[in-house]
């Protein structure tokens, strides 16, 4: 079980052929790498389910190729078009995790110098189109562990920049906590050659740019936005997990957050996220065990407000009334006061 969603494996990979699973999509949610939190956001599962087969079919289109084989629906793959209710289920060519192993305290990446094809890449890659205030870009800036040249910029950033072109970023997908690399440094650890990492970076451009561009047909910005790759059995580049939804993605209205953000700004504020800073700075790989409060749930009007407009964006994006919900702008005008 994943802090947001469920894995059903149908069919195992194998070194040689990838398998067959499902994605069922929850309705927990979750920030800073705690988890689950402690209460749900009603619909969300159906609505990131519906997003994200949107983008997989709209990338497929575009000659990206993925692991998605439809939304499942009485127990069948089907198309978006060919759904009748919205549901929470995605079926997936199912490649293998391998897991770094720990030693010294430090992660073991060698086993990516062998492996040919059929498994995930060990990293995720960010792309930012903007600097909004609570990006770690800053932070890292401030602390040395990023340069200006890391990023091609001349001089440091403002809180709420929109960038002139978009900066890639990466971290790591499989540690306990995600930490940052640089582009050598990815290559390294998941074994890539020079040409797949150029590759990786022609296709996350591609895949910003029509994200991008559907999100502003709804009036939305794309600040920034994570996706993950694999190999398939061929080694060729493979885009997997989910993307283009409110939870990989951070996209603003009018200057407002339509996404996880929303949430993140409220925990912000509580006694929890600053044990959770302090923990995570005393011991990056067992912070959990150090962090002496825990998350309350969110107030019932902002949990109704943030799952609203999870529905309201699924039914933007696939022009379909999905859910009886208002509009975003209606949305978000209701929850104005918790993000102020």
């Amino acid at each position: 079980m994943g802090s947001v969603k469920d894995l059903v494996i149908i069919k195992p990979p194998t070194p040689n052929e990838p398998g067959i699973g499902r994605f069922v999509f929850s309705d927990r949610y979750s920030v800073f790498d705690w988890g689950e939190m402690p209460d749900q956001i009603a619909d969300k599962g159906k609505a990131i389910c519906l997003a994200t087969a949107y983008f997989f079919e709209k990338l497929e289109d575009a000659g990206i190729k993925t692991h998605y084989l439809g939304v499942v629906e009485n127990g069948v793959p089907k198309r978006l078009a060919e759904l009748q209710n919205p549901q929470n289920v995605l079926e997936i060519k199912l490649l293998r995790v391998l897991k770094p192993p720990i030693q010294n305290d430090r992660y073991d990446y060698s086993i990516y110098q062998k492996e040919q094809g059929n498994f995930l890449i060990p990293l995720e890659i960010i792309y930012r189109n903007a600097l909004p205030a609570g990006s770690s870009i800053f932070r890292r800036l401030q602390s040395g562990s990023l340069k200006l040249s890391d990023l091609g910029l001349e001089q440091l950033p403002q809180p709420g920049q929109i960038l002139s072109r978009p900066i890639f970023d990466l971290s790591t997908k499989l540690e306990t906590t995600d930490r940052y690399l640089t582009w050598d440094e990815a290559r390294q650890i998941a074994g890539l050659s020079s040409s797949e990492l150029n590759e990786l970076q022609r296709q996350t451009f591609l895949i910003n740019q029509i994200i991008t561009q559907e999100a502003q047909k709804l009036g939305l910005f794309n600040e920034d936005g994570k996706v993950e790759f694999g190999f398939d059995e061929q080694r060729n580049l493979i885009l997997v997990d989910a993307l283009g939804t409110l939870d990989e993605c951070r996209f603003t209205y009018a200057g407002l957050p339509v996404s996880k953000e929303i949430a993140r700004i409220y925990y912000r504020k509580t006694t929890w996220y600053r044990d959770v800073e302090a923990a995570k700075n005393l011991d990056r790989l067992n912070w959990k065990t150090l962090v002496k409060s825990s998350p309350s749930p969110l107030p019932p009007q902002l949990a109704k407000g943030i799952a609203e407009i999870y529905k309201a964006y699924a039914n933007a994006l696939c022009q379909r009334q999905w859910f009886e919900t208002p509009p975003l702008s209606k949305v978000l005008e209701a929850i104005k006061p918790f993000i102020a």
